[in-house]
């Protein structure tokens, strides 16, 4: 399946509060598919879909490479693809519960090479619809509470910059766009 591009900072469909699906169709299943295909390649541990250019209310996440990560001492990059046994697909996510708080790093595959601290809550439930259409509710902590808490804020065009405090921000901010900014002149070059 096709590797979709990833939208990086700041283009304006990042900001962008995504719809929720009123339906479940093929092309809703393709871009399931392919969302998950484009995380792995990343590779990432989440993904939602304003990041490749939609706006429809799904993620797709899996953990699973970033624990196998770190039980070895290879990197994330040259490990085997995951077999997707673990991989997680919602449809119109929400967290209905929240719980306890934890600093950890966050980055994201939308704004590459910059990760930050970031409060989150430690424990979350999440209710969405699988790609059959079930209604599906994961209690979860730690990491993949914070996996899913990030994803879900892209859907509301937020992303882990947005969660600093303003000083940090402006200064990740600013190193971003000199970083881009060098970037977009190199391409022209």
């Amino acid at each position: 399946m096709p590797k979709l591009k990833i939208l990086i900072y700041p283009d304006p469909t990042l900001r962008k509060k995504c719809s929720p699906v009123e339906e479940i169709d093929d092309d809703l299943i393709q871009l399931l598919d392919d969302m998950a295909d484009t995380m792995y390649e990343a590779p990432g541990i989440g993904l939602a879909a304003p990041q490749v250019d939609s706006t429809k209310r799904v993620i797709v996440v899996d953990i699973q490479p970033r624990e196998r990560a770190k039980e070895s001492t290879e990197e994330l990059e040259i490990l085997l693809p995951p077999d997707r046994s673990e991989l997680i697909e919602l449809i119109n996510p929400e967290i209905v519960f929240s719980d306890g708080e934890i600093v950890g790093e966050e980055g994201c595959l939308s704004i590459p090479g910059f990760v930050s601290d970031v409060k989150r809550k430690y424990e979350v439930t999440v209710e969405g619809y699988s790609r059959d259409g079930e209604l599906i509710e994961i209690q979860c902590e730690d990491l993949l509470a914070r996996v899913f808490q990030h994803e879900i804020d892209h859907l509301d065009g937020i992303l882990f910059i947005d969660r600093l405090g303003r000083l940090k921000r402006e200064l990740l901010k600013k190193k971003i766009e000199k970083v881009l900014g060098k970037e977009e002149k190199h391409a022209v070059l």
